[in-house]
């Protein structure tokens, strides 16, 4: 037997999901009980797969073979963990490409395995679904983000109910690749970034997260992030050298935290961020825009804190059939 394997008769399966993002590509191995969850291995790699996407909605060569590389790491290591065969999902980029079949051949060339591009609202409904797993969450009212590289999910519900979703282009290799920064950036470049955040969440998020609440007469206690932006923002905080899912699990931080972070990393040069305590040295450019994107969504809609969940997307996808 497989020493990585489920105990005998414990009921559980033993499940893998590999999603395939704009900037990194994540493995999640778990025991599915039920709707339970228990996480056994994850692990991340940054392949940038949207890296010089937008200005002609072309995957690159090069990076759709370094994303198909890496499944197929991530597919032999969840197979060797005794995992059933892995579920692969795509989301923004290839959602938006227009030679998406040809990472989808790549993938299914090195790794064996097929790939689903899922939409943006099936993104939203399983990151909900997956960053209040376990959530004390009783009726409180909770907004819920999950902020990729090329696409940000906004979800608003109460316990196990989602009130109002949507799937925006809003990303921080998007981002990036739109406005790249000076080295180092300068105080009118994180004006203009900041502007161009407001006017795009005024336009394409405001109108349906106010409607709902609205309608329900509150608005949210808290934001809660999910993500690698936000894990990131943890582990500055909590100046943790490697990613760490129970110390990051539940930290919280104020919007005056949140702007404080953003000033200090727009007034660093990329070699001084790369050596910031927490900010892995290959996310130090992008990050820019994570904790940028973080600052405007709480001045915007009037959040004071921002809580992280380790939890999200790969969590509901293994529970699905």
């Amino acid at each position: 037997m497989n020493p990585a394997a489920p105990p005998p008769n414990s009921g559980a399966t033993r499940r893998a999901v590999i999603d395939v993002g704009t900037n990194s590509v994540k493995l999640l191995v778990a025991d599915v009980v039920g709707d339970r969850v228990e996480t056994i291995l994850e692990r991340s790699e940054q392949t940038r797969l949207g890296a010089g996407f937008y200005t002609d909605h072309r995957l690159q060569s090069e990076n759709i073979a370094a994303t198909a590389r890496v499944v197929a790491e991530f597919a032999a290591l969840a197979r060797g963990q005794g995992a059933t065969a892995p579920r692969v999902i795509a989301t923004s980029a290839a959602r938006e490409a227009v030679n998406a079949g040809e990472l989808l051949a790549a993938v299914q060339t090195s790794a064996g395995l097929q790939v689903e591009v899922i939409s943006g609202e099936q993104e939203a409904e399983w990151v909900y679904r997956g960053a209040t797993q376990g959530l004390n969450a009783d009726d409180r009212l909770f907004l819920v983000m999950d902020l990729g590289g090329g696409s940000t999910e906004f979800i608003l519900g109460h316990g196990g109910h989602q009130v109002a979703r949507c799937s925006v282009k809003l990303g921080t290799v998007r981002w990036l690749e739109q406005m790249p920064p000076s080295d180092p950036p300068t105080a009118a470049e994180l004006e203009r970034c900041r502007a161009s955040l407001r006017e795009f969440l005024a336009k394409e998020v405001e109108p349906l997260l106010t409607a709902a609440w609205d309608s329900l007469g509150r608005r949210p206690e808290c934001l809660i992030g999910t993500g690698g932006a936000s894990t990131i923002l943890a582990r500055m905080e909590k100046r943790l050298i490697k990613h760490d899912s129970q110390q990051i699990e539940g930290t919280q931080l104020t919007a005056v935290q949140v702007r404080t972070r953003v000033e200090e990393l727009w007034g660093l040069p990329l070699a001084r961020r790369c050596e910031v305590p927490g900010l892995p040295a290959n996310r130090a450019d992008v990050m820019l825009f994570g904790a940028a994107i973080y600052e405007a969504v709480m001045e915007r809609f009037r959040i004071s804190e921002l809580r992280m969940r380790t939890r999200g997307l790969r969590h509901a996808a293994v529970l699905a059939d």
